[in-house]
């Protein structure tokens, strides 16, 4: 037996890496575990090439939890250590001194570097560790090195006949949670989900089919154990497209979301050049969900789980995707800034957005039909990429759709040829008329179906911000929402209706309304309208309920006053009757109509109306 020190440049590595990892400490069975992959692939390239004596079966990796013990022991089948190789690889922790460790790392809230502790992040949560190894060399001698968390080690020979290596964790108290079947569990499901080598964690019981005397009989099944196999060696993104068939994309999907609806289409990343990528990006069913959506994408790197957190390295709208993207090529063991800064990450970010634009087009040209009808799942998705991603803009601008109040779908340009006609106002201006409530807007919404026009739905809670981007991308154009005005000043033309009223009677019927509302927040406005138009409109001026939407959605307080527009149209009879009688209870009658036909009466107010709506009918 020989004794010695690890060779670090700091006598208190051991508390720096407790102290650093410990918000994510869990992350010490994924580094293990990645170190046994990496131990058993180098001996598959080996074998593949002649070096390993002996007959080489699929190396495969044994995770052993034994909670009375309080140990964890993950053991592999791959190349194993000689002594030398022990002295190298254990005894050295690559860290240039423990204060640039530290500089390096102090703004990182979770995990270290990612992949660079490795071997070490075992003393996260174990007093002591033990590694058992034979190499796969001829004449080599098992070894046993052990360390109890401090810079002493011992190294001895012991008797090992299996080729490989096992790293058994004796936990400290306070992490015996790690020696427990269902913690552990539940962390290779998250880690080692689609790491390229089997995974065996315990075993379970199988129902297994056995032959049959004659095709006629009934089949029989014997129960057997089987080792518990964890994870998936070969996942889908890292098979080529013309190997998978849309079920196959369908079953992965499900996979890795086993209580998500299907999904509405996907995108297979296949690159290796100027990086290395792959991944399936999966379009899911939105409707009009953001938030609820996003952190569905898992990053890998060589089929090693990383994170769910990808907004640095994709655009924001594609974080309400799902799917995988593996790139060994993303530095993970840097900053948050470093890797918006970083040129690979960019290239990687440009290439993302524009495969996911070229396949939304290509199903656009070729399946328009199919395209339409799950617009309404991913509508929010691509007007988000609109708004947000100039790129993503100037492609989707060809497959970006308008719908209006009765269901039917255009693209921008189509929709700007069936409207020019009848919505161009006197300055030449195009008029976008929209709803964002169809059933509570209806009246508003006929009188401009009545009127030749046609109106817009838009509902969803992106539309504010997107309705804003249409206005800056397209040229003398305004979208106005249908009730915002009365009909004739929605769409200004040349021609203007003439008053039955002259000024000082105008002036009567505006008292008489004031006195029936008697409101401030409301503005009485006489019009000289169409004498087939409403009586009284209530409207909200535009740029006010802009304003307070914008403020609303950017997480201010709703505190900005109600302001409306009591729309009077002086040519109507009903506003002259009232003017000749100068009855103010009629004036409020037909007010609360119009609040009625905004859905602005509720409560009390609601109550009242309809009880004086019986007593008029009763008279």
């Amino acid at each position: 037996m020989q004794k010695g020190n690890i060779s670090v440049q700091t006598e208190n590595i051991f508390p720096i890496i407790k102290k650093f990892l410990y918000s994510d400490h869990e992350i010490f069975l994924r580094e293990l575990v990645a170190n046994a992959v990496d131990a058993s692939s180098k001996l598959l390239t080996l074998a593949n090439r002649g070096e390993v004596p002996g007959k080489v079966d699929n190396p495969r990796i044994q995770i052993i939890a034994n909670p009375e013990a309080k140990t964890l022991t993950i053991k592999d089948q791959g190349i194993g250590m000689t002594e030398e190789e022990v002295m190298k690889y254990l005894n050295q922790v690559a860290f240039s001194s423990a204060k640039e460790f530290l500089e390096q790392y102090q703004d990182e809230a979770s995990i270290i570097g990612h992949f660079g502790l490795g071997f070490y992040s075992a003393f996260m949560v174990a007093k002591k560790v033990e590694v058992r190894t034979l190499s796969y060399k001829e004449g080599a001698k098992a070894v046993q090195w052990s360390c109890e968390g401090d810079p002493e080690y011992t190294l001895e020979d012991i008797e090992k006949t299996d080729r490989g290596t096992e790293v058994i964790l004796y936990l400290n108290d306070e992490d015996d949670e790690f020696a427990q079947d269902a913690r552990i569990q539940g962390l290779l499901d998250k880690y080692c989900k689609f790491l390229p080598i089997e995974i065996q964690f315990g075993s379970r019981e199988e129902q297994i089919e056995l032959p049959k005397e004659n095709e006629e009989d009934e089949p029989t099944y014997e129960t057997k154990t089987v080792p518990n196999i964890i994870n998936n060696p070969r996942p889908a993104w890292k098979k080529q497209p013309n190997e998978l068939s849309e079920e196959d994309y369908k079953a992965f999907y499900n996979e890795l979301y086993p209580t998500s609806e299907p999904p509405l289409f996907w995108v297979h990343l296949n690159i290796d050049y100027p990086f290395d990528l792959t991944g399936i990006l999966y379009f899911p069913k939105l409707g009009n969900q953001m938030e609820v959506q996003r952190n569905k994408i898992q990053l890998y790197a060589n089929q090693v789980y990383v994170t769910d957190e990808v907004k640095e390295i994709v655009p924001e709208f594609l974080t309400l995707l799902h799917g995988v993207i593996d790139s060994p090529d993303i530095p993970l063991n840097v900053s948050r800034s470093y890797l918006q800064s970083d040129r690979n990450v960019k290239k990687i970010t440009d290439y993302i957005t524009k495969k996911v634009a070229d396949k939304l087009h290509e199903i656009f040209r070729k399946e328009r039909q199919t395209f339409e009808e799950k617009w309404e799942n991913m509508n929010i998705f691509i007007k988000y990429g609109y708004i947000s991603e100039d790129k993503f803009a100037k492609k989707a601008s060809k497959f970006m759709l308008l719908q209006n109040t009765e269901g039917k779908l255009a693209t921008l340009e189509e929709y700007k040829e069936q409207i020019k006609e009848q919505q161009t106002d006197k300055n030449g201006q195009l008029i976008y008329l929209y709803a964002n409530q169809v059933e509570a807007q209806d009246a508003y919404i006929q009188t401009a179906k009545q009127a030749g026009y046609d109106v817009l739905q838009f509902d969803s809670v992106i539309d504010t911000h997107f309705i804003q981007k249409l206005e800056q991308e397209l040229e003398n154009t305004r979208f106005v929402r249908v009730d915002s005005d009365s009909i004739d000043k929605l769409i200004q033309k040349d021609e203007e209706q003439e008053s039955v009223l002259n000024e000082e009677r105008s002036e009567e019927v505006e008292e008489i309304f004031r006195t029936a509302v008697s409101n401030s927040q409301v503005n009485i406005q006489l019009e000289a309208l169409s004498p087939d138009s409403f009586p009284l409109m209530i409207t909200r001026p535009e740029f006010m309920r802009r304003m307070q939407e914008m403020s609303m959605l950017q997480g201010g307080n709703n505190n900005m006053p109600e302001f409306f527009n009591l729309v009077v149209n002086s040519n109507h009879p009903l506003i002259s009757s009232i003017l000749e009688s100068k009855d103010a209870d009629k004036a409020k009658q037909l007010y609360q109509l119009a609040q009625l036909q905004q859905g602005m009466l509720k409560g009390a107010d609601l109550t009242n109306f309809v009880q004086q709506a019986l007593s008029w009918m009763d008279k």
